[in-house]
């Protein structure tokens, strides 16, 4: 169980981490233009209506077996919840704040760095976070490539439907599942605390 934990945790940290950095960065590129949020929001909002079983069995045939399609995978669906909050979270930036860090000289880059990201800093982090729930669950189907993680239990557990352990090896990769969505919350909390200034909190 704690090897398939932390096998979990690290797919999960690793997918969350390549979705948030693109998911960031497309919104970054595209909330100041109507028509590119528009093309970014559709284009990750189709991923998320895939079926993973068969985006799974579609990159299998890219990619192969084991962790390299659940990651590819879990990186798309991912991209939605960053995206969408990074590109809310800029538009509600007060204009008279990036106004006043134009008349203070600012660079564009200055103010996205400096003043726009810091403020919309709660509500990507808020993308994050549910991304990171949604990912914690759909990698557990990521066993059906031979990816790592809880859903080797469930999957072993279905596979033996009728014998007395089954229903303990479903159950016992479900709690995991469980338990891990519940550690990435708490530390998501926590991160929260450490990093949005006391005035937005």
């Amino acid at each position: 169980m704690l090897t398939l934990g932390v096998q979990h945790v690290w797919l999960v940290a690793l997918s969350v981490a390549l979705s948030s950095t693109l998911g960031v960065l497309l919104g970054v590129l595209s909330y100041r233009r109507p028509g590119a949020r528009r093309a970014v929001l559709a284009v990750t909002g189709a991923f998320l209506t895939i079926p993973s079983f068969a985006l799974f069995v579609l990159l299998l045939g890219l990619v192969g077996l084991g962790t390299t399609p659940v990651v590819m995978a879990l990186t798309l669906y991912g991209l939605l919840p960053v995206v969408r909050n990074t590109i809310t979270g800029l538009l509600q930036v007060d204009p008279a704040v990036v106004e006043s860090a134009l008349g203070m000289g600012l660079s564009r880059r200055q103010r996205l760095l400096r003043i726009e990201l810091p403020l919309a800093w709660p509500i990507v982090l808020t993308g994050i976070r549910v991304s990171t729930v949604v990912l914690v669950g759909i990698a557990a189907i990521g066993a059906i490539v031979n990816g790592p993680g809880y859903g080797n239990l469930i999957f072993n557990g279905l596979a033996r439907v009728g014998s007395p352990v089954a229903a303990d090896l479903v159950l016992a990769g479900t709690l995991g599942v469980v338990v891990v969505a519940v550690l990435f919350d708490a530390a998501y909390t926590v991160l929260g605390r450490l990093t949005t200034p006391k005035g937005l909190r």
